[in-house]
């Protein structure tokens, strides 16, 4: 069977992309709140502030995230899936299996 053919592969493609829509989701939601805000009181503007921080540090970190799994997504299109991108050497199914987006073996991972 090819590498292509994996039936693991696929599984894995499906549940990158239940993840990406959720994601995408999620920072909707996000944008949404963020647009929402206009608290004129300063104190209430503070404390929205601070929220909006969270709100952002969450954003971003799903921005990334989204990046990592589009990345996985093209590998998969291409035929590279499953390859650590430093060394060339096959990534473990396993590996995969915990952390699906990764383009690293686990010698190469930071």
């Amino acid at each position: 069977m090819t590498k292509a053919a994996d039936p693991g592969i696929a599984a894995r493609k499906a549940v990158m992309e239940a993840r990406l829509a959720d994601l995408r989701a999620r920072l909707a939601a996000i944008e949404t709140e963020l647009d929402s805000h206009v608290e004129r009181d300063w104190e209430e503007a503070a404390v929205e502030r601070e929220g909006d921080e969270v709100l952002e540090a969450a954003g971003a970190s799903g921005q990334a995230e989204i990046r990592r799994i589009e990345a996985a997504l093209q590998r998969i299109e291409e035929g590279e899936y499953g390859y650590c991108a430093k060394c060339g050497a096959e990534i473990a199914a396993e590996r995969l299996d915990v952390v699906p987006f990764t383009p690293f073996c686990r010698s190469c991972a930071p």
